[in-house]
């Protein structure tokens, strides 16, 4: 695996500082939340040029970093008609931005049908899903046209919340520029932790062919909720998912969530040294 890190929790410096400390702690990629990591100017869709990309592409090549999510992480639910337009028009900008870029994927996440993006007891219905997937295929449409690949990721508080679900988003879209991001803990909750190995196993069968990047966590089931934490240092069973990412995924980016400055090299060793033994 290529395993790196979510940029924006890395220490807080200027950008060409931060790309070096991340690739002096060992990582080989990075997930970019644009709006996370730049704070000289505003990220919206004008500042969104190809000099800008170029820039930053060069500057990732010096520090041989790839970037692999450009996370855009809006509510493509979002009931608001005028709010759902400016969203989607603000993925059609980092999709046009990766395509200069050169990044592996464009992330998301699925969103709620509420413009809180909070979570819906709603979220588990049909309406939401035809809604969410018919307003994505708008988004993968254009994606197409840009070569691009876009990658949803289940979370079991939004739309897709869990493998299945995203199997049928996939089967509804049919495009070989949408994909997987799989996130093991986002698919579990109070009712399904204690059954991990299961989801787990689930996630892998009926969404492995499709799985582009892996995000790593970890997690604890604290006060009837799950919790999640650095990789290692909670109650997450890594050993299918190793073994899925070593037999079938040759190089794939795995990026850690939840680190923090100071736990985030141990969290890396401690995937690598899993990834050695499997």
């Amino acid at each position: 695996m290529q395993i790196g890190i979510r940029l924006h929790d890395t220490p807080s410096l200027a950008l060409p500082e931060r790309l070096a400390y991340t690739r002096d702690q060992g990582f080989t990629c990075a997930h970019v939340a644009l709006a996370k990591v730049i704070d000289t100017f505003e990220v919206n869709n004008s500042t969104l040029t190809p000099g800008f990309a170029m820039y930053l592409k060069k500057l990732f090549a010096q520090n041989d970093l790839d970037v692999a999510v450009l996370g855009c992480y809006l509510n493509l639910a979002d009931p608001d008609g005028v709010r759902l337009a400016d969203t989607i028009g603000k993925y059609r900008a980092q999709i046009r931005f990766a395509s200069w870029l050169g990044a592996g994927v464009v992330g998301t996440e699925t969103g709620t049908p509420n413009s809180l993006y909070a979570p819906d007891p709603a979220s588990r219905t049909e309406e939401a899903l035809y809604t969410f997937t018919k307003n994505l295929s708008c988004v993968v449409e254009y994606a197409e046209k840009m070569g691009v690949v876009v990658a949803i990721e289940p979370v079991c508080q939004h739309i897709v919340y869990s493998s299945r679900r995203a199997r049928q988003v996939l089967r509804s879209i049919q495009s070989p520029n949408l994909q997987i991001i799989l996130d093991p803990v986002n698919l579990l909750d109070n009712s399904n932790a204690g059954r991990q190995k299961d989801v787990v196993k689930e996630a892998i069968d009926v969404l492995g062919e499709d799985v582009a990047v892996v995000h790593v966590k970890d997690f604890r089931r604290i006060d009837g909720k799950v919790v999640s934490m650095a990789a290692g240092t909670g109650e997450m069973d890594y050993s299918d998912l190793i073994r899925f990412m070593k037999k079938d995924k040759p190089y794939i980016h795995a990026t850690l969530e939840d680190t923090l400055p100071e736990n985030a090299s141990q969290a890396r060793q401690f995937m690598e040294e899993l990834w050695n033994n499997a």
